[in-house]
Formats: structure tokens, C-alpha cells, sequence
């Protein structure tokens, strides 16, 4: 079972301090929504809510994705590259084939990028850091050339109606990452892909002796978060109505951020997608408030690399155990 080191399991006192170091991420994003509310007249807002929603679930879908990856103790530094590409294929394809079969062949483009990364860090033995780091430099070469450095702009906007889909305040962009962060969590907790992913992360080597294909599953985690990926590309030029080249440029730190400010191990074997949703939420928080408030973008940077270390720092407080659903 999950446990906390060095805080006895026994007293009311304790069984709430075991809960609080448990889920740090709502006690955190609680704190920072009730100093962010009482620091801006603007912040607790519907409108501000919606868009704290919206603007997070882009970096939350490629979270997902992440999420699959980290718990297997891997990591996927092209996601960022990937994005941009899908998007850039989805908008610039669509004089040629018309707007669906250009989403269809940017979210494939996804998808096979993950395969092969996957494949790769499964067939080669080399670390996913390395071959990611490739992924991410090489891809994004692949899109100024694609680009001609240039933005493709949307042609048909009727490519950039579906975000403009809303539920009272909440975007049609935010329901998609609500609904693919439920269905993973579903997918972790009560499949065998699911478990294996915990037992894979947990330790490769009991894994292999209990009989998993380790380097199939690693591909399909990967396969999985470029298709995610792809997935916020595309959704990203949809709203934009253009593709950039530099699309997603550093956001698969960001990303990393919001997985580890939640509480997923980077050794892997350990987490879930409400720790990643808590993770989501605060970033998107953090962000929002201190844009409210007119903080400078170094300052705003310096708190990130704070939470970050902080988020650490809480992790090793914790000792976890099980499969952490």
C-alpha cells in the first residue's frame, strides 16, 4: 500500500496529514485560486474560469499523453514538435484534400512519430531522453521546411468554428481534455494495458520475468502521446486559424511541469490522471493569476522553476507504493 515515510498511520492528526502530503496538488491549487481571487476583482470570474479551462487544456492533452509515458518511466521531449507539425499538415494540406482528410493525415502524422519514437527507445536500448531530444530537433526542422518558415494561414474557416463550440463557459477544447483525461484514467485503472503500464514503470525487470511485452507496450504509450499531441496541434491551429513553425516551442516543458506538479514520478510506476489534472489546473492557475496581475514573464518563469522545485521536494516527502490509482 501507499504510505507516507516516516508518518505513523495511526490518530486522526496523522490520517489527515497522510491525506494532505497525498493530494498536495488540490491543497495547492485551492491555495493559489484563494490568493489569486482575493489579489484580482477579475480572476474569479465565469469568463476568467472558462478561459483558465481553456488555455490549460492545450498543455492537458499533451499532459495525458505524457502521463501514459512517465509511467511507464519513460519521457517524450518531441510532443512540442510533433504539435506544430500536425498543425501545419492539418491547415496546409487542406487546399489539396479538402479540411477532414488533412486533420486525418495530421493526426496519423502523430501517431507514426510516436511509433517510432517508441520503437527506437523499445528497440535501441537507448534512453527515451536521447531519442526524444533527436525527435524534438529533427521534427521541427521538418516543419520550417514544410513551412518555408513561413505561418500558413486557415482558408477555409470553417476549420475554425469547431472551437468556437461552447457549453455555458466551458469550450468544446476543455471538454475534450475533461473527457480523454477520464477515459485514460479508466484505461490505467481498470485495463490490463493499465496495469501493465504501473508494473512496466514499477520495475522493467519483473515485468519481463511476469511475462509483459515491455517493448510492445512502450510503443503503444508512445504511439499514444503523439497522437495526442497531434490532437492539440490541431485543435491549437483551429483557434489560432494559423500554423506556426515554432508551434508549441517549449511546451513540452511545461508540460513536464504540470505532470511532476501533480505528483507523477519521474522514475515512473506511479500517478494517475487526477494528479495530472490537479497539475493541469494549478499551472493554468498560476499562469492566469499572475498575467492578472501584470507580472513580468521573468518573474512569472522564476515561480514556475519554484512550484517545480517545490513539487519535488513534496515528492520525495512521499513514498509510494501499489499501482497509484
Amino acid at each position: 500500500m501507499s504510505h507516507v515515510t516516516d508518518v505513523p498511520t495511526t490518530g486522526p492528526m496523522n490520517t489527515v496529514l497522510t491525506w494532505l502530503l497525498r493530494n498536495h496538488i488540490w491543497v495547492f491549487l485551492a491555495l493559489t485560486v484563494t490568493v489569486f481571487s482575493l489579489a484580482s476583482p477579475y480572476f474569479l470570474t465565469v469568463n476568467n474560469i472558462g478561459n483558465i479551462l481553456t488555455q490549460g487544456a492545450f498543455i492537458g492533452i499533451l499532459a495525458i499523453g505524457m502521463t501514459m509515458v512517465m509511467i511507464d518511466g519513460e519521457i517524450d521531449l518531441s510532443v512540442g514538435a510533433i504539435l506544430a507539425l500536425a498543425s501545419a499538415l492539418a491547415i496546409g494540406l487542406q487546399d489539396h484534400m479538402g479540411v477532414w482528410p488533412a486533420i486525418c493525415l495530421g493526426l496519423l502524422s502523430g501517431a507514426a512519430l510516436g511509433f517510432v519514437n517508441g520503437t527506437l527507445v523499445a528497440l535501441s536500448g537507448m534512453h527515451s531522453f536521447v531519442v526524444t531530444l533527436g525527435g524534438l530537433i529533427g521534427i521541427r526542422g521538418l516543419v520550417f521546411v514544410y513551412t518555408g518558415e513561413n505561418a500558413l494561414m486557415v482558408q477555409d474557416f470553417s476549420y475554425t468554428e469547431i472551437p468556437e463550440i461552447y457549453i455555458g463557459p466551458i469550450s468544446l477544447t476543455a471538454i475534450i481534455f475533461f473527457a480523454t483525461a477520464l477515459f485514460f484514467q479508466w484505461v490505467l485503472s481498470s485495463t490490463r494495458h493499465g496495469r501493465e503500464t504501473y508494473a512496466v514503470g514499477d520495475n522493467i525487470e519483473a515485468a519481463h520475468d511476469a511475462g509483459i511485452n515491455v517493448k510492445r507496450h512502450k510503443i503503444i504509450n508512445f504511439t499514444i502521446c503523439g497522437t495526442l499531441a497531434a490532437v492539440c496541434g490541431i485543435l491549437l491551429s483551429m483557434r489560432l486559424g494559423t500554423a506556426e513553425p515554432n508551434a508549441g516551442k517549449v511546451w513540452e516543458l511545461w508540460t513536464i511541469i504540470a505532470v511532476v506538479l501533480g505528483g507523477i514520478r519521474l522514475q515512473g510506476g506511479f500517478g494517475s490522471m487526477w494528479m495530472t489534472i490537479g497539475g493541469v489546473l494549478t499551472l493554468a492557475v498560476l499562469r492566469n493569476g499572475l498575467r492578472l496581475l501584470n507580472t513580468p514573464n521573468y518573474v512569472e518563469l522564476m515561480v514556475m522553476g519554484a512550484v517545480l522545485v517545490l513539487a519535488l521536494v513534496l515528492d520525495k516527502l512521499l513514498n509510494h507504493g501499489g499501482d497509484g490509482q
